[in-house]
């Protein structure tokens, strides 16, 4: 996560702060994301599992809701991206709660499904927030995209909650669904996450983002990009090395954005089989 000097002064400038507190708050703000930092996975560990890839990470506060992570156990490789409730400072705090218990959930000795992964997840969220289901709680939590590769058995398995994935293969584009519930207390009667398996092949290509790439604002009419236009990016250039990919994502949503504000944390990784 880098840091960007100019981007933290133009948010807190928007905000009227009385003497000196509006540095004491930069420097605060600063910090929490040097601490949220810290909680990700580091560029050459994403890289060393997955050599081919690339990861746009654009934060529209200064620490961010949004949050991604990857770790291996026995081979196995654990992908997850994440929308936490809100973004700046609630979302951060949330992404650090998620990021803690997934580590924890997946640190047992006994490797688990997609499906119950996001299951304890859940538990854990709900349990931690002291959410029991009454209409006046607030419904906080997270969307979430979980890709579980193993690249041995060549397999994956997905679960989503109110979250799905792009695989692109032999020319054709297929959207992976989760389940239209969060990662936390619903609205609904909650039932368990689903997981999808299916088999891989060399030189597939996978996509998890979150929505804040597609509801930018932005062009003549200063309407929102949508998911069509990013599906044909991601398709129209899968063949690309990677980072070309990147590249070429970041250059159409500054030029759709343009000078409107940044509405929501934007997060998108590619990764190629």
């Amino acid at each position: 996560m880098e840091l960007n000097n100019e981007s933290d002064i133009n948010a807190l400038n928007k905000i009227n702060f009385p003497g000196g507190h509006k540095r004491e708050l930069l420097a605060s703000l600063r910090y929490a994301r040097y601490i949220q930092s810290a909680m990700f996975p580091s560029t050459d560990y994403f890289e060393q599992i997955f050599p081919e890839s690339f990861i746009i990470f654009e934060p529209r506060d200064i620490v961010s809701g949004d949050f991604y992570w990857i770790t291996k156990k026995k081979g196995v490789i654990f992908l997850a991206v994440a929308d936490c409730t809100g973004h700046g400072v609630p979302g951060a705090l949330m992404s650090i709660m998620g990021i803690s218990f997934l580590n924890e959930i997946v640190s047992r000795d006994k490797l688990l499904s997609a499906g119950s992964v996001l299951n304890l997840l859940r538990e854990k969220v709900m349990k931690a927030l002291h959410q029991t289901g009454d209409i006046s709680e607030l419904k906080d939590g997270m969307d979430l995209a979980l890709c579980i590769i193993d690249n041995e058995n060549e397999q994956m398995e997905f679960a989503g909650a109110n979250h799905y994935v792009y695989l692109v293969r032999n020319e054709k584009l297929t959207k992976l669904k989760g389940d239209r519930m969060p990662i936390g207390i619903n609205a609904i009667e909650e039932h368990s996450f689903t997981g999808h398996t299916l088999k891989l092949f060399k030189n597939d290509r996978i996509y998890l983002f979150t929505d804040g790439y597609v509801d930018q604002f932005g062009g003549p009419r200063e309407k929102k990009f949508k998911y069509g236009p990013f599906r044909d990016i991601l398709y129209k250039n899968h063949q690309k090395p990677m980072n070309e990919q990147k590249q070429i994502l970041q250059k159409a949503f500054r030029d759709w954005k343009g000078k409107v504000d940044q509405v929501d944390d934007v997060l998108v990784i590619g990764i190629k089989i």
